[in-house]
């Protein structure tokens, strides 16, 4: 079962190489854990929530053009799994008609939907593993 979630913070530390973010669960308990990413990928997140825009685009600006471009609209990003204390994500794409499933780093489906109203899910066995 897929588990409404939201970005809730984003932890910048521009001294060290890891950088966090929070996924918070939408309804009750409100379950939350953090997700450790790259620098430029919480750079990336950051910049699509404010909306800022640069004068060319960079790796998930191209990413959403193209699959835009190609007649594809994104469809939801969902966390699926923990494995070995990694995280996968997934992010489902409509393209004419077409679901399109497109096997994901969090960290890039999250910069990817951010900043586009696409909604971010999280696989109740990625909770339940995370309990254990």
């Amino acid at each position: 079962m897929e588990i409404a979630v939201e970005l809730s913070q984003i932890v910048i530390n521009e001294e060290a190489e890891q950088q966090v973010v929070v996924l918070r669960e939408l309804a009750e308990p409100k379950r939350s854990f953090p997700i450790v990413i790259g620098m430029s990928e919480v750079l990336a997140i950051d910049r699509r929530l404010k909306g800022i825009e640069l004068p060319r685009p960079l790796t998930h600006d191209l990413l959403a053009e193209t699959i835009k471009e190609l007649g594809g609209e994104i469809q939801k990003v969902v966390v699926c799994d923990l494995r070995e204390h990694t995280f996968f994500a997934t992010i489902y794409v409509l393209q004419d008609g077409k679901p399109v499933e497109i096997d994901s780093r969090p960290s890039d489906a999250l910069a990817l939907a951010a900043g586009l109203d696409v909604p971010v899910f999280v696989e109740e066995r990625v909770f339940d593993r995370l309990e254990l």
